[in-house]
């Protein structure tokens, strides 16, 4: 593993380029340090989400999911060596199993809103996505482990199942799209 930072404002950056943990130094528009960013991006917007109240058993997990994506940033970050595991994408699954099944199945499409700890999980929810399409793009010139996409493939969908289970919380649910086709098929039968 590369070394701690000891000193943030360094100025090896000034010319476009960064240090990966690998000791390389790539130019800052890489795929590579795209992904890095995306990553990150996604760790504060769940971290932003830990700002509100919800059950102690998600912001447990919200908590174990930081800490592998802070895992993942650094496989990113170390071209060739692994840090977040294959029993982490497990984990979201049996995640996703259990918190999917403590909720109505869903009959119509649901908006990005509610309550602001689920508009939040949304945000997370397509951060998530974008930093899956970093990894996608990332993956297609250079050689890269399954798990890192398959984390955010999970992660994205969990977020989309805790946002619903967040809009729970204290009575509320999910705001739900009105289709005006839908809308014109029930006026016509």
């Amino acid at each position: 593993m590369g070394k701690r930072l000891t000193q943030i404002a360094t100025r090896t950056g000034d010319d476009g380029t960064t240090g990966l943990g690998d000791n390389t130094r790539v130019p800052k528009d890489s795929l590579r340090v795209h992904a890095m960013g995306e990553v990150d991006e996604l760790n504060s917007h769940i971290g932003l989400l830990l700002c509100e109240e919800m059950p102690p058993e998600v912001r447990t997990l919200l908590v174990t999911i930081q800490h592998e994506l802070f895992n993942l940033g650094g496989e990113l970050s170390i071209p060739g060596f692994e840090l977040l595991k294959s029993d982490a994408v497990a984990a979201l699954d049996e995640a996703l199993a259990t918190h999917n099944a403590e909720l109505p199945k869903l009959q119509e499409f649901i908006l990005p809103a509610g309550n602001r700890a689920a508009s939040q999980a949304h945000v997370c929810r397509t951060v998530a996505r974008r930093a899956e399409r970093a990894l996608v793009a990332l993956g297609q010139g250079e050689t890269l482990r399954e798990a890192p996409r398959q984390y955010l493939n999970r992660l994205s969908d969990l977020m989309f199942v805790l946002a619903r289970v967040l809009n729970r919380t204290h009575g509320g649910d999910d705001v739900y799209w009105k289709s005006e086709r839908l809308k014109r098929d029930a006026e016509g039968s």
